[in-house]
């Protein structure tokens, strides 16, 4: 056996010993003798200072002593070792103990517990059957300190909580497509041949079709469960732990918490009063602390503004990998940027099926990549990240253009009718948007989460953000008339 400072190790068919040497302040390992089992066939020896072997039974004898001598107390950490020599290494915690020192008859050896520490153990909690440790202690520590990323309920459990039928739940806070996808996704879904066998891991038929979408080559493309995943997967390629990633708030929290994830480091540069990008601040950001990636959506959200050209450009001038989310182009009247990827070597851009062919429920996302960045997201990749499901629906959505543009067409001209409506509302104040929801802050002394919670009991659902730069603001999706109306009824029964 061998102890570090804050480790054990041991290793198969070695004998368990103590060296002593390396050691700057741990002095002693004590293990809960009453659970150790000793095999007849094959006996380990311990070695102490002068590394002479021991034999195991006088140390099973001397850890009886020491049980009785020494008072341990309840620890979070249980350090428990069998006699078979089965492969284990776990970090235990060290914590001071008084000195004292027993030796026993016909010995010059000395067991010593010095005070500067030893190893806790919990006499009631130990097993003669396993090693026994606390599970969270084999989380990787950044990961400890993670707040859980807060995702929008589904229909299931808001009906539940608010004891309504999924159908009398006006569902505007999550962005979500309210038409659905083209028939002939369903009809594909119904038609899947070989659900047993495993999928393309790259996603050729789907790719394929994007590429006739986009008018970019299929090798420029690749596929994700989401463009959540993509967003990992990017990170995970570029960033080292430590690493630094731009971030302009308030926008899609996602970049953030996977940052957090792998480990990287979040420089924040706010957007300005109007939601519009600092990149004066973002240069001189990536000109002091050298960010590996920034991060930014267009149309952003949560508020639904553009990043123009001009704009674009200058960003793209820095020494910086930018990663351009389009989730919610379809919505905007500009042009995707694509094909930028083929001149710009440090731009990636993320688009998905979500909001333009309503399969949020499927996951299915793309990216462009300039060929030098996409040959190690496909190393790197899941190899059967798009399930087959997933591809046959979008492959049969983009089947159906005419649809996706009909339904793009409704949702536009909802949102004029919905920011009509909500600058009606005395305390609330619309911004406008490119998108396919509305960013309203809360005026008039109302409370935003309140807000929020009156809507819910009422069976509409918006979105309420607990971020200090959105704190007094809402964000409402774009839904069909009737929701809209449901809304605007509800909000005219607030006091």
């Amino acid at each position: 056996m061998l102890l570090t400072r804050n480790r054990i190790s041991c290793k198969k068919n070695q004998a368990w010993e103590w060296d002593a040497s390396g050691f700057v302040r741990l002095s002693v390992f004590i293990v809960a003798a009453t659970s150790v089992t000793v095999s007849k066939a094959r006996v380990p020896t311990f070695s102490a200072f002068n590394k002479q072997p021991l034999p195991f039974h006088r140390v099973f004898t001397m850890m009886q002593v020491l049980m009785g001598a020494i008072d341990f107390y309840s620890a979070s950490t249980l350090c428990f070792v069998k006699s078979n020599n089965t492969n284990l290494q776990q970090v235990v915690g060290l914590a001071p103990r008084p000195t004292l020192s027993y030796s026993f008859e016909g010995s010059q050896r000395k067991f010593v517990a010095m005070a500067s520490s030893t190893v806790p153990v919990d006499q009631q909690q130990v097993s003669e059957d396993a090693l026994q440790v606390k599970g969270d202690s084999f989380i990787r520590e950044h990961l400890r300190k993670l707040a859980p990323y807060q995702p929008i309920l589904p229909f299931e459990v808001l009906s539940s909580r608010l004891g309504r039928k999924p159908e009398d739940i006006v569902k505007l806070d999550a962005n979500e497509n309210p038409y659905g996808p083209p028939p002939e996704v369903m009809d594909a879904l119904g038609s899947i041949r070989f659900p047993y066998v495993y999928p393309d891991p790259e996603s050729r038929r789907l790719r394929a079709a994007l590429a006739q979408d986009s008018g970019l080559g299929a090798e420029y493309i690749l596929a994700g469960c989401g463009a959540d995943e993509l967003i990992d997967l990017i990170m995970r390629c570029v960033l080292d732990p430590g690493d630094k990633i731009v971030d302009c708030p308030p926008t899609f929290t996602m970049y953030e918490f996977d940052a957090a994830v792998n480990g990287a480091l979040v420089i924040k540069v706010p957007r300005r009063p109007d939601f519009s990008l600092n990149v004066e601040h973002i240069a001189e950001v990536v000109k002091q602390e050298n960010p590996k990636c920034i991060f930014l959506t267009s149309p952003n959200n949560p508020d639904g503004s553009i990043i123009d050209d001009e704009v674009l450009l200058k960003i793209l001038e820095l020494p910086i990998l930018v990663v351009l989310d389009e989730a919610y182009i379809e919505f905007s009247g500009i042009e995707s940027r694509m094909s930028w990827v083929k001149k710009h070597e440090n731009l990636i851009v993320l688009r998905t099926f979500s909001k333009r062919a309503g399969l949020a429920g499927l996951r299915v996302g793309y990216g462009a990549f300039p060929l030098s960045i996409i040959e190690y997201l496909w190393r790197a990749k899941q190899p059967y990240n798009v399930s087959v499901a997933a591809e046959v629906a979008a492959c049969a959505a983009l089947q159906n253009p005419v649809y996706l543009k009909n339904v793009k067409d409704a949702l536009l001209k909802e949102r004029g009718r919905l920011f009509d409506l909500l600058k009606e509302v005395p305390f609330l104040r619309p911004f406008p948007s490119y998108s396919n929801f509305i960013l309203c802050e809360v005026t008039s002394g109302v409370d935003a989460k309140k807000l929020k919670e009156d809507l819910a009991q009422m069976g509409v659902m918006i979105r309420h953000y607990n971020s200090k730069e959105l704190k007094g603001y809402v964000r409402v999706s774009v839904g069909k008339p009737e929701h809209t109306d449901a809304l605007m009824k509800c909000l005219k029964r607030l006091p």
